[in-house]
């Protein structure tokens, strides 16, 4: 791998998925506290996440944001993503740089 590649790990594909956003907030989703675990083995790149709402109507959108960032990191050869309803997201899933940006309390559930 060359010198300037980052090795493919949690932090390289969180940082890549800043770049995903949810477009009825207007804010990334890993701030928003939508992805719960990502798993790496070999280049493939499973992430477990949620959505805001179940029904959201953004869903697709979310997930497909998903799959081609992911699709364009270097290191990454596959992308499956599963969303999930249980733990049910809430605003305390947020970081705090979103709740400050949506005027949320820190100790809001």
């Amino acid at each position: 791998m060359d010198q300037s590649t980052p090795t493919l790990d949690d932090a390289v594909v969180r940082e890549a998925l800043h770049a995903v956003i949810d477009p009825e907030l207007g804010y990334n989703i890993v701030d928003l506290g939508l992805i719960y675990e990502i798993g790496i083995e070999a280049g493939i790149v499973d992430v477990t996440m949620t959505m805001t709402t179940p029904g959201c109507p953004a869903q697709d959108y979310i997930v497909g944001g998903v799959e081609r960032c992911l699709a364009e990191t270097p290191g990454v050869s596959g992308v499956f993503v599963s969303v999930v309803w249980d733990p049910a997201w809430s605003p305390k899933k947020m970081s705090p740089a979103a709740k400050a940006h949506f005027r949320i309390r820190e100790d809001t559930d």
